[in-house]
């Protein structure tokens, strides 16, 4: 079932349910905020003080991070992690091809308004697959008559029970820049959280492994070369308007992204599709 929702705001939103699970994707910033496996707890954590407020960017969920990753690289005036989280996208399709599955593609392209903050001429497709696992696939379409570069990351942010009790394996040995240091490391060892962590690993392209105490999430990366990994730990959280407190505990992020070395230029006409697949197992 795929219902189309709007709050007194105005700000619009979808609902799916199938048999696998239940989701919710709001129109602005093709943004997935909820996804839930049926019988089980939700895969993504969502902050309860989060906006869904025209113009204001969901915390928690998925966002997108499109056409550049955190600040804009020669003006920081422009909006932290590009546009797109911010956009209006257009519901192209919505299909449900068996009582399992439904399928969802959306649309963000090149406007009067985009131009101003953005000079290429673009699309967006947001291609969300909701069923036993989720698949996001977001593809950069150049429209334009000269090649821009894009740097970009699925922002998924996971509920985890306690962030002491967590771990992510599948980036032993990569090399990563720490963004709190200024430094590039070496990765050792599973990545376990005991303090803030901001880091853009490099030149990685295997899958991805988040185990928690009850269960564990697959993440598999195509189109990827980078990975994000980011927990804002005490202070940061408390400082954050539309985070509580000790929101810190009970979320990681892990990104899926084009990121710093691994931006990718695209030639007139060119595609570029980042995707992520996400399983769960008890």
């Amino acid at each position: 079932m795929i219902t189309k929702k709007k709050a007194a705001n105005g700000f619009e939103y979808i609902e799916i349910e199938n048999n696998s699970a239940t989701a919710k994707v709001a129109l602005q910033g093709g943004h997935l905020f909820h996804y839930q496996q049926q019988g089980k707890k939700p895969l993504l954590w969502l902050s309860p003080k989060s906006h869904f407020e025209i113009g204001k960017a969901i915390r928690g969920g998925i966002p997108l991070c499109w056409p550049w990753f955190g600040k804009h690289r020669t003006d920081p005036t422009l909006p932290q992690h590009g546009f797109a989280r911010i956009s209006a996208f257009e519901l192209l399709e919505s299909n449900e091809p068996d009582e399992n599955t439904t399928e969802l593609v959306f649309k963000l392209q090149s406007s009067a308004e985009i131009l101003v903050l953005w000079p290429y001429q673009f699309q967006l497709f947001l291609r969300i697959t909701i069923g036993p696992t989720l698949t996001v696939a977001l593809t950069t379409r150049n429209c334009d008559t000269k090649s821009f570069t894009i740097t970009s990351a699925l922002h998924s942010y996971f509920a985890v029970s306690y962030i002491s009790y967590v771990s992510v394996q599948g980036l032993e040995k990569v090399e990563y820049w720490d963004s709190l240091t200024d430094d590039t490391k070496i990765q050792k060892g599973s990545i376990h959280i005991s303090e803030e962590v901001d880091r853009v690993y490099q030149k990685t392209t295997g899958p991805l492994l988040l185990l928690d105490s009850d269960r564990t999430i697959k993440i598999v990366r195509d189109g990827s070369c980078s990975a994000v990994v980011w927990n804002p730990w005490k202070d940061k959280s408390a400082k954050m308007a539309d985070m509580q407190d000790d929101a810190y505990k009970t979320m990681l992020c892990i990104e899926t992204a084009n990121a710093m070395g691994d931006a990718r230029k695209l030639a007139p006409g060119e595609e570029h599709t980042l995707k992520m697949t996400l399983s769960e197992y008890v």
